[in-house]
Parts: structure tokens; sequence; C-alpha cells
């Protein structure tokens, strides 16, 4: 059985600059090899998103043990590296995103060669500032436009409850207090983005100083050109306190890991 240990209960992320620790590399099956999951995170910034990671990285590891992948975390945005990708079947952005132009190419190769990515809440919040068009195609073209405040739970559409990812929720999904992204375009209007949660039209308006009053908002989109899962949710330390959630983030993850 592959063991795990999570790489930040190990070393300071100062440490981490000499790239992560991967444990018990040999799979459980010797003629497959082991599955190798890379979280990337920031311990810096707006706390409600570190909250959020820290929670995230819990969560997921216990569940990469519980399959046997090979987990590890950190938060030295340079191991966006190709030499150390290799091996790595799915990249994980739990709270940021990379900032410099070769953090950037080495994700953009590394996609454009079979690689899968998770991503959540601000990891893709890109603006006009960001000058980073080749992700905004590959979050099928939606450029982030607002959001409500303060975070409030919602109730989600399940467009596909046949999918992979969405199987165990059903018609809907009561989530917990998040704050909602609405992007433009609609990434709904790309024909290769296949959106499976929706923001309910009955929660509008949603927010209370920062208020949405209308619009497509979709929640959980995949570009079907690509091995990519977005996922709004991610602010704040309600965000694992739904079982139904739960079990769609534990689906999206291994439905990534294992996809052909």
């Amino acid at each position: 059985m592959a063991l795990f240990l999570p790489m930040r209960f190990i070393l300071r992320p100062s440490i981490l600059l000499l790239g992560y620790l991967f444990l018990a590399a040999t799979s459980t099956d010797s003629q497959q090899p082991a599955i190798r999951i890379i979280a990337f995170y920031t311990d810096r910034g707006e706390p409600d998103h570190i909250a959020f990671a820290n929670q995230a990285l819990s969560f997921f590891a216990g569940f990469a043990q519980k399959e046997h992948f090979v987990f590890a975390s950190t938060t030295n945005w340079d191991d966006m590296d190709a030499a150390k990708l290799k091996d790595v079947r799915l990249v994980v952005w739990l709270n940021d995103f990379p900032k410099t132009q070769m953090q950037r190419d080495n994700f953009q190769k590394y996609m454009e060669n079979g690689g899968r990515w998770l991503g959540f809440h601000v990891s893709a919040y890109n603006d006009a500032d960001t000058h980073w068009p080749w992700f905004v195609a590959l979050l099928g073209g939606g450029v982030f436009y607002a959001n409500n405040w303060p975070p409030l739970p919602a109730k989600l559409i399940v467009d596909d409850p046949s999918h992979p990812v969405t199987r165990r929720l059903g018609a809907s999904l009561d989530s917990p207090a998040n704050e909602w992204y609405l992007w433009k375009p609609s990434p709904r209007l790309n024909k290769d983005v296949k959106v499976l949660l929706t923001l309910a039209p009955e929660n509008y308006p949603i927010g209370l100083k920062d208020t949405l009053l209308s619009g497509d908002l979709p929640v959980v989109w995949t570009n079907t050109k690509y091995r990519m899962l977005y996922i709004n949710m991610g602010h704040g330390d309600k965000i694992f306190s739904s079982t139904q959630q739960n079990n769609f983030f534990a689906d999206a993850l291994s439905w990534l890991a294992r996809m052909k």
C-alpha cells in the first residue's frame, strides 16, 4: 500500500525550494505507475483563502491515502518545473496561480502534453491585468467580472447528473457559504465547455454589500479540449462542512486522476 505523508508536515514552506517530496513511489499494482498529485497553494494573503487551502490539504490528503494516490503539496510555485512535473498525473491549484512567465510557460507545456489540472476559486482569477491569454482560453474564455459579498450559501443546479464528477449529487446541491464569481462572457457560450454546476436563479439577488442581481453563473465546468476542471468553491472555512459537497470534491479529484 502506498503511504502518504504531506510535505507541509515535514518541511517549512521556506525549505520547499528544493522541490516537493513524494513517498512510497511504488504502485499497489506493479504493472501500473503510481498516480502522483501535487497541490500548489499559498500561506500568505487573504485569510479566508488560506483557511480553505489548509482544510483542502487535509481533506485531499486523506482521500488520496484511501485511493493509494501519491500526494504532495508545496508553496513554492517554482516547482512548476518541467522536470518536477514529469511524472505528475494531476496538478491542483488551491488558492493562488503562477505569477512568473517561466512558471506559466511550464504549466502551459504540461497541459498541452496531456497534463491534468484542478483549480479552485481564486486560482482561476484573471482579468485584463494578468496578461495571460492562454489561461483565459483554458478556462473557456471567461474573465472574472463580479462577485457577491459576504460569502453566502447557495443552491446549485446539477447540469449533468450522469457525469462522473456529479453522479452522487442528484438534481441539485445546497452548497455552504462561498463567494460566487460571475464571469464575462459566460464560459457556457464556448462550444468546448461542459458546465456541470450552475448557480440556481432563485438565489438572486445574492449578497449584502456586493450583490449579484442576475446572470448565467456557471460554478463548475470543464474545457473538453483539455483534461481540466474548475470549481468556484474555495472561500472560507465552511467549504468542507457538507458531506454531499465533499463527495463531489472527492469524485472530481478521482475523475481527473484516473481519466483516460
